[in-house]
């Protein structure tokens, strides 16, 4: 029981410290899409994903006034094609952020490589997705 509770605790301060890492760090944008009412913008410490794990931040806005918009439920998948295989898929993990709008994020890649990103929501915001390309260095 002590032992679980232990990793337990270990657990949320691992998280606290890694969501004020990100939210306190500056952000440069990776990619920004303009959806029909939303702009979605995916920023890194460094403005770019690199093989290995990666944190970053999603943020949702309005396309109107740039105010942050809570998007509800999110996801983020990544898929790259490659010739005589099948896809290399790998999904991100997401929690909201106190800001509305804004959702933490880690992914991890094993190489390289043009990625095709899908960003799906459904909340206050509406339902939608969103697909571009992001280069892993």
């Amino acid at each position: 029981m002590v032992q679980r509770m232990a990793t337990v605790l270990v657990a949320v301060l691992f998280l606290v410290s890694a969501a004020g890492m990100a939210v306190s760090a500056d952000l440069k944008p990776i990619h920004t899409q303009k959806t029909k009412d939303l702009v979605v913008t995916l920023e890194s410490e460094s403005g770019q994903w690199k093989q290995g794990k990666n944190d970053f931040v999603l943020e949702f806005t309005s396309t109107q006034d740039k105010q942050p918009v809570d998007a509800g439920k999110v996801s983020l998948n990544t898929s790259m094609t490659m010739s005589g295989m099948a896809p290399m898929i790998a999904g991100a993990t997401l929690s909201p952020d106190k800001t509305p709008g804004r959702y933490l994020g880690t992914i991890t890649f094993p190489d390289g490589g043009v990625r095709q990103v899908t960003v799906t929501w459904d909340g206050p915001a509406g339902k939608g997705s969103t697909k571009f390309s992001v280069s892993v260095r």
